[in-house]
């Protein structure tokens, strides 16, 4: 018991170090997709972005540290261009990071001199270069697949992708894609969603992988895959006290979306079913009606852009007692994602808490979509 009370007081001092800290110096810090983002660029960076071999990769990073401590120390080595801090659900550090700089020489310089340095006694941080893997494997695509046609999907899947490469098997029955992403980030994006994308879309079950040179990965390698942009949501015993859930704001769901807005909010080169029905079909108004999440779900069905795709982050409990989460929506056929932030009293269980950050999230697409 008194080791849990000294680790809560420590846990609130390093916080308030950090804030004091981002009021001091005027940082600005990004919490996004399961990791916390300084830069990318920084403020009066000139030029363009770092190209490869100037990230560092960090890990044992103990998990009461944060930017407060870490940015300053990793500077010392060289100019910043990008630090991302991964956190999980509650609010700690998920003990690793990655650090870019300006070019080789300054990320050389980080992993010579802060390579086992000791933040605190006995808990050595690691620092080496990160293998910043921009490359995805597909397994499992079905014969004949056109690499053009692959391609356009991808890219309606996700961003930056810069090329896709086919191998065939023996007879030509087993087809693997390499794709090629213009950052790890991106790359990483697109493996969170594309297997799901593809089953709910084309009803097919592909593999994806990092493509890797080397039949066997890297120690370094297999710790650096252990990033994932999203993070999972934790036993319900984490939650603050149980309180009801608020009901779900009523949503006009008379009204069809705008078809002119939603045509061109469609990726170049997307073509939904041009002999779908322009407005959504009638839902009668009965005693248990369709939730927004099922009514986006028939909106994206009726318009044939592929199914919503939900990413969470839990940010941070208010006074008010609050719990307040990212979204990122992906509409595949759509240019863009829908990104915000929702306000949620805290449930009985992390699936109620799931689908009330995604219902809250479909109701202002919804009221995106209905708008002129």
């Amino acid at each position: 018991m008194m080791e849990v009370q000294r680790k809560q007081v420590l846990d609130q001092e390093s916080l308030a170090s950090l804030e004091s800290w981002v009021q001091k110096t005027a940082t600005k810090l990004v919490q996004v997709n399961g990791q916390r983002k300084y830069g990318g660029p920084p403020p009066d960076w000139t030029g363009p972005p770092p190209g490869p071999g100037c990230e560092v990769f960090i890990s044992q990073i103990p998990r009461d540290v944060y930017e407060d401590k870490l940015i300053p120390l990793f500077q010392s080595a060289g100019r910043l261009y990008e630090f991302r801090l991964m956190m999980n659900f509650s609010g700690q550090n998920r003990g690793f990071a990655y650090a870019k700089y300006r070019d080789p020489q300054s990320a050389a310089a980080a992993i010579r001199s802060l390579h086992q340095y000791q933040l605190h006694q006995g808990a050595p941080l690691a620092v080496r270069r990160s293998t910043e893997k921009r490359q995805l494997c597909l397994g499992d695509l079905p014969a004949g697949v056109d690499r053009e046609r692959l391609s356009q999907v991808l890219r309606s899947l996700s961003e930056g992708v810069e090329g896709v490469s086919l191998k065939f098997g023996k007879g030509g029955k087993r087809v693997t894609a390499i794709v090629h992403y213009s950052t790890h980030y991106n790359a990483s994006m697109a493996k969170k969603v594309i297997c799901e994308a593809f089953k709910r879309r084309f009803g097919m079950i592909i593999t994806v992988k990092w493509f890797s040179f080397s039949s066997k990965p890297r120690q370094d390698e297999e710790e650096e895959e252990e990033e994932e942009v999203g993070e999972t949501f934790p036993a319900t015993k984490g939650f603050p006290k149980q309180c009801p859930l608020p009901p779900c704001r009523p949503l006009d769901r008379d009204r069809p979306p705008h078809q002119e807005k939603f045509l061109n909010l469609l990726a170049p080169g997307f073509s939904p079913d041009t002999r779908c029905p322009s407005p959504m079909p009638r839902v009668d108004r009965t005693p248990a009606p369709m939730d927004a999440v099922a009514i986006l779900l028939r909106v994206c069905e009726v318009f044939k852009v592929g199914p919503p795709l939900y990413e969470l982050q839990f940010l941070h409990t208010g006074s008010n007692g609050f719990l307040y989460f990212a979204y990122r929506v992906m509409i595949p056929g759509f240019r863009f994602p829908y990104t915000g932030v929702a306000q949620i009293l805290p449930g009985t269980s992390a699936p109620l808490l799931r689908s009330e950050v995604q219902r809250a999230a479909a109701e202002r697409i919804l009221k995106h979509l209905t708008q002129p």
